[in-house]
């Protein structure tokens, strides 16, 4: 996910691939290997989510027909973000009851004040949730990166205690900002974050990304490194493909070997996104569910 005020689609994204990193990811795409080969794996259809950031414009103009319509499409599940555009969390829960649609989890920074965290531990009860997840912090500073792992230790420990799970979902440049002696932002995170409150929510996209930015021959093999190497459980991905040039793509239309991140690693919710859709939002949302309904590993 990438809000306004993060950074931009290109703005973490390096020149030019390196000439090992271009190999990895220009072989066959991961629709053409699919039809390739068949796994006896497939992502169970109950766990598919979509990132509510990837359809936001159509949420601005109709909020009630964009949610219709990702039912329609077959989603079993939301991951919300941008608030409720104008109703209560009773009432959202209701209407998305109606459509035979979770609100799973949601994406809230971290709270101003204890007061802030109750509400939002509240509506995340009330909305039926089981995630609640950071999505975007940034700073070249490492104090501030202890702070913060700190305040989400204490977020995640009211969470728990609600029965709900507390994660952090990354971008690209907590792999690539130097803290100071070669220490990045996922050095902190990894480290100060309690593994038994705190989970990981892994955007595939940003961590090819990262390691992109870090000179990786495999960037997609420095992905799984970071998924197996986390003391915190990799509980859901967002599932982001990446075109050659560092543009974000639909799924299938890209890079990215998912294929081979789904079988060595799995996880409870699998989550569509992409800020940029090729075509429209709702093409974005209607080929990403098809995708991971057929994808097998």
């Amino acid at each position: 996910m990438c809000y306004g005020y993060g950074p931009s689609r290109r703005s973490l994204l390096t020149a030019g691939l390196g000439i090992g990193a271009a190999a990895a990811l220009a072989t066959a795409s991961p629709a053409e290997a699919a039809s390739r080969r068949t796994g006896g794996s497939r992502v169970p259809p109950g766990l598919i989510s979509i990132q509510l950031w990837t359809v936001r414009d159509d949420l601005s103009r109709d909020y009630d027909a964009t949610l219709a319509y990702l039912a329609g499409i077959g989603y079993p599940r939301v991951e919300l973000a941008l608030g409720y555009f104008g109703r209560t969390a009773r009432q959202l829960r209701r209407f998305l009851d109606r459509l035979g649609i979770r609100a799973t989890s949601s994406h809230d920074g971290i709270s101003a004040d204890d007061a802030a965290l109750e509400t939002k531990i509240e509506n995340a009860l009330t909305l039926g949730q089981s995630y609640m997840v950071v999505p975007y912090l940034n700073s070249t500073s490492l104090d501030e990166w202890k702070a913060w792992a700190e305040r989400m230790n204490v977020e995640a420990e009211a969470a728990r205690s609600a029965g709900l799970r507390y994660g952090y979902h990354n971008h690209a440049h907590e792999f690539t900002t130097d803290l100071g002696g070669g220490r990045t932002p996922w050095d902190v995170l990894t480290s100060e974050l309690d593994p038994r409150l705190v989970h990981l929510e892994i955007d595939i996209y940003w961590a090819v990304t990262g390691g992109i930015g870090r000179g990786v021959a495999d960037p997609v093999g420095f992905t799984l490194d970071v998924i197996r190497e986390a003391p915190q459980r990799v509980l859901q991905f967002h599932v982001k493909d990446r075109h050659l040039d560092g543009d974000m793509a639909d799924l299938g239309a890209g890079t990215i070997d998912f294929r081979r991140i789904f079988d060595a690693h799995r996880v409870k919710e699998y989550i569509v996104e992409n800020d940029t859709p090729d075509v429209t939002p709702r093409q974005t949302a209607e080929v990403g569910y098809r995708y991971l309904r057929r994808l097998r590993f």
